[in-house]
């Protein structure tokens, strides 16, 4: 099973209905070996990677890896901290080159999230189950995480992965606070001016003029087997800017992380935790990727090494723009739906289709004035067939807003066919209702 946590702020709710699949990585630690090994290979982020102080539940700290990963790395490979410098590169500067012109580029990214608990005494395991009980004591803690971040204008904008800056895990908000280290090591206070979790993506401002900021390259014009160079802050700011090299291993390739598919760029240049946010440069010192996450086996013997993947630059220039000048990616469609899952054990349970269940539809949406109800069962679009949301939502991707999809329902047996002409998903249309996107 490939999963990637990634909370989706702007998007629909979702429920799922399979109660057996989770998206806890605490879940997975009670699972036999026989089961963690069908497991065992997963995406992680690599960059909100740094560590969180929490509670166990004697009411003990531990430190835990940030919420962005789906398990708790435990790979102590060479590749972890190991700086690889190669002094040549296929065509165009050398490695040393590209981290000579780049470094100045990349910044070191400490992010606070504010984590508030409520600890039962009566409880066995030290946490309340209900905030109102006498014996209930709420705490609140800093949560820290760091990651890599690229300068994008000299004027102070940064960019790097929303999930280094917002937390899903234990907090399910942004960062309280958010400190910028540059390569000559000062330290800023930086603003959240946008983020979008569905492609990654986050906008950072800090106060400063006269930065240098990365060149943005073309990524529709690399190939397999390019030479690439990756730069960041892996297992936290100690390794500060490290170096690592390799190529281009594939392109467009389509993962799904929490039910977003995304198209990304496949590399082995090691790219560790602490990474993400940060460049993946070719031969021309041009960033062409931004590093956002890795393969990783972490419940099982398994080996893996040298899967790591990046938000190609083209498509990430789209976002960061509208970020920048919108606050939210414009053109997204979204249909205006609240929605579940129905299986085939819960379709035969309960005699009905396998599809994707309507649970309430938004008031004045493109799904409410095409007559989708509270209820129906979306099976197809345009005539392919969808068992799940994530393939509703796939199928939706490849729609703006305005454009007419059709959809195929059944309603009490009955199969119907209906036309939507898709809204504008925005900020303002999915934190107004209380039914946001399926």
């Amino acid at each position: 099973m490939m999963n990637f946590e990634n909370n989706n702020y702007n998007n629909d709710n979702y429920n799922n209905a399979n109660e057996s699949i989770t998206k806890n990585k605490k879940s997975g630690k009670i699972f036999r070996k026989a089961i963690a090994y069908v497991t065992a290979i997963v995406l992680i982020s690599s960059g909100s990677i740094g560590i969180y102080n929490h509670f166990t539940k004697d009411g003990s700290q531990t430190n835990l890896n940030t919420s962005a990963e789906v398990a708790q790395t435990t790979e102590t490979t060479s590749n972890s901290s190991a700086i690889s410098l190669s002094n040549t590169s296929a065509s165009g500067m050398t490695t040393s080159q590209i981290a000579e012109k780049l470094m100045p580029s990349v910044v070191g990214i400490k992010s606070t999230f504010t984590y508030n608990q409520t600890q039962n005494n009566n409880s066995m395991y030290g946490f309340g189950f209900g905030s109102n009980s006498d014996n209930s004591q709420s705490s609140s803690q800093d949560l820290s995480a760091t990651g890599t971040g690229i300068v994008y204008s000299t004027d102070g904008y940064i960019v790097t992965n929303a999930h280094v800056i917002y937390d899903e895990e234990y907090t399910n908000s942004a960062a309280s606070s958010v400190t910028v280290v540059t390569n000559d090591k000062k330290e800023y206070d930086a603003s959240i001016v946008a983020y979008d979790t569905e492609a990654d993506i986050a906008v950072l401002k800090v106060n400063a003029t006269g930065l240098t900021a990365a060149k943005f390259g073309d990524s529709d014009s690399i190939s397999v087997g390019d030479s690439v160079v990756a730069i960041g802050n892996p297992l936290g700011l100690d390794l500060f800017n490290t170096v690592t090299s390799g190529i281009i291993s594939g392109l467009n390739r389509n993962i799904t992380i929490n039910d977003t598919e995304m198209t990304l760029i496949q590399t082995d240049a090691a790219i560790n935790s602490g990474n993400s946010g940060g460049p993946l440069i070719n031969a021309n010192g041009e960033v062409i990727g931004i590093n956002s996450s890795k393969m990783s086996s972490n419940y099982s013997q398994t080996s893996i090494e040298g899967i790591g993947f990046a938000i190609p630059s083209d498509y990430a220039q789209e976002v960061i723009s509208d970020l920048i000048n919108y606050g939210y990616v414009t053109g997204r469609a979204q249909i205006g739906i609240s929605c579940q899952d129905i299986s085939e054990s819960i379709a035969q349970n309960y005699n009905m289709p396998v599809g994707v269940y309507v649970i309430s539809v938004s008031q004045g949406s493109c799904a409410e004035k095409a007559g989708l109800q509270q209820g129906d069962v979306i099976t197809a679009v345009n005539g392919e067939e969808i068992s799940t949301y994530a393939e509703l939502k796939a199928k939706k991707k490849n729609y703006k807003s305005g454009d007419k999809m059709n959809i195929t329902i059944n309603r009490n047996g009955q199969e119907m066919q209906l036309t939507l002409t898709l809204d504008e998903e925005s900020p303002v249309t999915s934190s107004s209702s209380e039914v946001v996107e399926g």
